[in-house]
Parts: C-alpha cells; structure tokens; sequence
C-alpha cells in the first residue's frame, strides 16, 4: 500500500467584523459559537480542562453536508501573537475519512477588515477519500455567520 501522506488545504475570507473578537471566539468562548451560528454548530461542551486552554478537550455537535456529526478535539496551540487556535481531532465522524484531521484558524486584522484563514492538515485512511474540502466550505460558512451575528448585535 502507497503510503498517502499530510496533506494541507487553506482558505481565507475577509470579515468586516472585530478580528480580536474573532479571535477570542474560537480561544476561550467556542461554546457560545451555537448560538451564533446554530445551524452549522449545534453545541459544543467542555470536556477536560478549561476553556481558552491548550490541552483542554472540547466535544462539538455540528451539521456538515446536511447530515449531523460529532467531534472531540484538543487545543493543540494557541498564539495570542499571531491571533491562532490549532485543534486536533482525536474522536468523531472525521476519523471515519482521515487518519489525522488539524485545523487550525488565523485571523490577521487588517484595519477595516480582518482576514481569517482555515487550514487543514489532514491524512487520509485510503486513496479514495475526498479531500475535506466541503469541510472547509464549512468554516467559511460558519465564519460568515459569526461576522454577521457580530455586525448586527
């Protein structure tokens, strides 16, 4: 068998919201990211450690493809400098596909507007699995929603 190898995708998308907000949501408060964008996040629970915390264990209900999933990750990295959060997956529907899934988001403030970047570092379990780009069409998605939810409230 081929060994398949990391692979890396990344997409970026301009925010016209606050980029330290941003920021912040995905550090310490991604439980409150269900009720901005609840029909991409559904919940999203602490299950060891604190949130904001590297080493903290968070478990998410989310909607990818129309169908309901489940992920536990664990706060790989946070960089206040660079305004980053990495996430490992380590349970749910994801590990089905991929071998490794990390996913990590950087937003970079540029005055009016700010620039959010997903990356995902992935491997996959057999030749014939999609690359996660419909994943990443998600955390666009989501991200949009959160600087909609910030612009109007």
């Amino acid at each position: 068998m081929a060994h398949i190898g990391i692979k890396k995708l990344t997409r970026q998308v301009e925010i016209k919201s606050d980029g330290d907000v941003f920021h912040e949501l995905f550090r310490s408060k991604p439980h409150h990211i269900s009720n901005i964008a609840p029909t991409h996040i559904q919940n999203v629970d602490l299950h060891d450690g604190d949130w904001g915390s590297v080493g903290s264990i968070i478990f998410w209900n989310y909607t990818h493809d129309g169908k309901e999933k489940v992920a536990k990750d664990i706060i790989l990295a946070i960089d206040e400098e660079k305004k980053s959060v990495t996430f490992k997956i380590i349970e749910g529907d994801l590990l089905e596909l991929y071998k490794t899934c990390i996913l990590t988001v950087h937003v970079e403030p540029h005055g009016e507007i700010s620039l959010v970047t997903w990356t995902i570092e992935y491997e996959k379990l057999t030749e014939d699995v999609e690359d996660p780009t419909s994943l990443l069409d998600l955390c666009i998605a989501l991200t949009k929603d959160i600087e909609t939810y910030h612009l109007v409230n």
